[in-house]
């Protein structure tokens, strides 16, 4: 009997989906954009990046299959980068939100992606982080809502309510915005 469980979690690590290097070349890029959601200095999201995956060989006998595998990063990342505010918090180091992403462009359109990207962070950040949290992976992420509430554990209609927040709080920002004219 002790043989088959050992054959089958060796099948079940043979699997491809729950092989960690499939996992970080599939989700690295989703991780990274979450961990810069989350607030993670610039200088430390490589670092946090790793401790996301590290736990994630860590608890990759705990996955079940009727979760959402992006969800269950989400969740462990949460986690993960509440542990880094703390260590942080001991460092005296300051925390961020969203640093700018680098990307290549022309001059006039590097500037209005830059425009662009410093209204979107200062939308995000207006918001409180557990409307933010359903908000970012709703419309940014495009999880489904069951994923969400799975992601951010909460009950699914709690995270339609979250999100249905989030909205408005960015409509009537962006009505504001609009009636001072910073904002065509």
């Amino acid at each position: 009997m002790r043989t088959m469980t050992i054959r089958s979690l060796e099948q079940e690590r043979a699997d491809p989906a729950l092989d960690v290097t499939a996992l970080f070349k599939a989700h690295h890029a989703f991780v990274w954009r979450i961990l810069r959601h989350l607030g993670v200095a610039a200088a430390d999201q490589e670092d946090v990046l790793q401790e996301v995956f590290v736990v994630v060989h860590r608890r990759l006998a705990d996955y079940r299959e009727q979760d959402k595998m992006r969800s269950w990063l989400y969740a462990i990342c949460t986690r993960v980068v509440r542990d880094y505010r703390r260590r942080a918090g001991r460092r005296h180091e300051e925390l961020r939100e969203a640093p700018e992403q680098p990307h290549e462009a022309s001059q006039a359109s590097s500037f209005a992606d830059r425009q662009a990207l410093s209204l979107a962070q200062r939308m995000l950040a207006m918001l409180p982080e557990k409307q933010r949290a359903v908000f970012l992976l709703y419309e940014i992420e495009q999880l489904s809502m069951p994923e969400i509430a799975l992601a951010v554990e909460c009950p699914l209609p709690t995270a339609y309510a979250r999100l249905r927040k989030a909205r408005e709080r960015v409509l009537a920002e962006v009505a504001r915005m609009r009636l001072r004219g910073e904002m065509p």
